[in-house]
């Protein structure tokens, strides 16, 4: 026997149905409706809320008919794991890969990400960051607009896919982290409110609606997403979670839902014996979300260190529209890679008031650093890639500073070989009004920037989405074969060096006129000139890496040609 359970606070009857057989559910506590038939793993169903159509499963782990077609039954029992014992390694050692299923291999699939994984090792990564595979509308999609957070998206390759690609990341020692999002729901097949007050009018969010944490009736909806996050670590042996845009989660309870669950999630962590991540996606600049719960913080593991992504793109691509145009100095790379937030209290032109505070003494490996990542490039006009907006010599030296700079590094994928295929914003709406919503909202996200609506591609365009897919053939030519030996090298020296993987935030000289700074890690340094002119910088030792040619040291001196960098070793 199978148990049924929903909780549809809002109807008076519901009824189970299984291929037009109807079955009553009993009335429980609180609005949970409950019922009991033969109904082995593979059957489809749904819901009747009070005699109206049959909807799906709130908490459905498979919508093999799309959004809007019933749930099917799953038992994540069934599933024959292999990765007893499985220890994953430490986030203060990490470097994390973020991958797009649809696009990372060319059949978009969880069997083709396999299929790439052993690139992943070569290059040295340790934690395989994965963007949301909850269903979502469509067959493709970047997945931020999933309705049923508790099925894996069918076109990748369902509940069975996404098991098989994570034991096989652990059978090759890589760590799994999920993108999941709590902060909204998309549109297309979002039926939750028919159930209940998922949703609050209290809070207005850019998608309508914020989801209900704190208004009446919320308690379920706190325990819908807790549990949610529980079923990732616990039925997909998840190592961890990437939470999107926490600020966009509104919740004024006297304990927050993301302290909450990461009291849930330590818990957990202690129950499977694993360590267990939760990694936040904020703008806030608030230590908040990353302090301690014990020193009044959330517990978030890390966040994401958009601050140090913005400070390197607006020097080394030279863009300054938009949010970049609180960047764009020498200075501003070295506030981030010495103290973390380069916005801690200052003034911010592009807010028009002061934002955020100091991180206050907190470790380096609380923040994620990165050059790229799929919002700082697929939420450009045509998802151009850094590859296609800097030099060369600039992406060997922002790699650098990422990859041996003190917070845990992030690349996206292609990132390690200067992919020459964008990342753009793609999604296949059933709907034709929501897909023409869709197209109309994207082509006015883009003023700030100075972008024409003729530059921005057709979002739900089939070669939008196909254009997007990494070609792997390019890895063996140059210069991609040449860059991926760089990174290779980089993370393979920050794997090595103990002092490139120090909790504490590293003295960083630079000049801003002459565009050259100096990272001093322990016994290393690494030197940057980001000018087109040769440049002599402070530094000695041995030069362990060089991203050009005619690089020397000369006593207490290093000489750097434009555009370049070093990377020395003294004692």
């Amino acid at each position: 026997m199978t148990r049924f359970a929903v909780w549809a606070l809002r109807a008076t009857n519901v009824e189970l149905d299984i291929g037009g057989t109807r079955t009553a559910m009993s009335a429980g506590d609180g609005g949970w409706f409950s019922v009991d038939v033969d109904a082995p793993p593979g059957t489809d169903y749904s819901f009747v809320l009070d005699g109206g159509m049959p909807l799906p499963d709130p908490r459905s782990a498979c919508q093999a008919h799309g959004v809007h077609g019933p749930s099917r039954v799953v038992d994540h029992s069934a599933y024959s794991w292999t990765d007893a014992g499985w220890t994953p390694p430490s986030w203060e050692s990490a470097v994390v890969y973020e991958l797009h299923v649809g696009t990372v291999s060319p059949a978009g699939t969880f069997d083709g990400a396999i299929e790439r994984l052993d690139h992943l090792v070569s290059l040295g990564v340790t934690h395989v960051e994965v963007m949301p595979v909850a269903q979502f509308s469509g067959e493709h999609g970047w997945g931020y607009d999933g309705v049923h957070l508790w099925a894996v998206h069918h076109a990748y390759g369902g509940p069975h896919g996404f098991k098989d690609f994570v034991d096989a990341c652990h059978a090759r020692g890589l760590a799994v982290l999920l993108d999941v999002v709590y902060n909204h729901l998309g549109p297309a097949g979002n039926y939750l409110s028919q159930f209940g007050p998922y949703f609050t009018a209290k809070y207005h969010t850019p998608w309508g609606d914020a989801v209900n944490y704190d208004d009446d009736d919320s308690a379920e909806v706190r325990v819908f997403v807790i549990a949610n996050a529980q079923m990732w670590l616990r039925d997909y042996h998840v190592d961890g979670l990437r939470l999107d845009a926490v600020h966009a989660i509104h919740d004024d309870s006297p304990m927050h839902v993301l302290e909450e669950l990461g009291s849930r999630v330590e818990a957990l962590s202690q129950e499977l014996a694993r360590e267990l991540v939760l990694v936040a996606e904020s703008d806030l600049n608030d230590p908040r979300v990353i302090r301690d719960r014990a020193s009044g913080g959330f517990g978030m593991t890390a966040q994401w260190s958009d601050d140090l992504h913005h400070a390197l793109h607006s020097v080394l691509a030279g863009e300054r529209a938009g949010y970049y145009e609180d960047f764009g100095t020498v200075a501003q790379i070295a506030a981030a890679l010495s103290e973390g937030f380069v916005y801690a209290g200052q003034h911010s032109a592009h807010r028009g008031r002061p934002h955020g505070q100091p991180l206050s003494g907190l470790p380096a490996y609380r923040l994620v650093g990165y050059l790229q990542n799929h919002d700082q490039i697929g939420n450009r006009a045509r998802g151009d890639r850094s590859s296609q907006l800097m030099s060369d010599g600039l992406l060997r030296v922002g790699a650098a500073l990422v990859l041996l700079g003190p917070s845990v590094p992030m690349l996206f994928q292609g990132e390690e070989w200067g992919a020459a295929t964008p990342f753009q914003y793609f999604t296949a709406h059933e709907d034709p009004e929501l897909a023409e919503a869709v197209r109309r909202g994207r082509q006015g996200e883009f003023d700030a920037f100075g972008w024409r609506p003729e530059d921005v591609p057709d979002p739900q365009a089939r070669e939008t989405f196909e254009c997007s897919r990494l070609d792997w053939t390019e890895i063996a030519r140059p210069p991609h074969a040449s860059l991926l030996d760089w990174h290779r090298a980089l993370i393979a020296l920050r794997h090595a060096e103990p002092d490139l993987r120090s909790p504490s935030w590293p003295k960083v000289s630079f000049d801003a006129t002459a565009r050259w700074l100096v990272l001093e890690r322990g016994h290393w340094q690494v030197c940057a000139n980001l000018s087109s002119s040769l440049q002599r910088l402070p530094g000695s030792g041995e030069i362990v890496l060089a991203s050009a040619p005619k690089i020397s040291v000369d006593g207490s001196a290093v000489l750097l040609a434009p555009e370049s960098v070093a990377v020395l070793h003294s004692g």
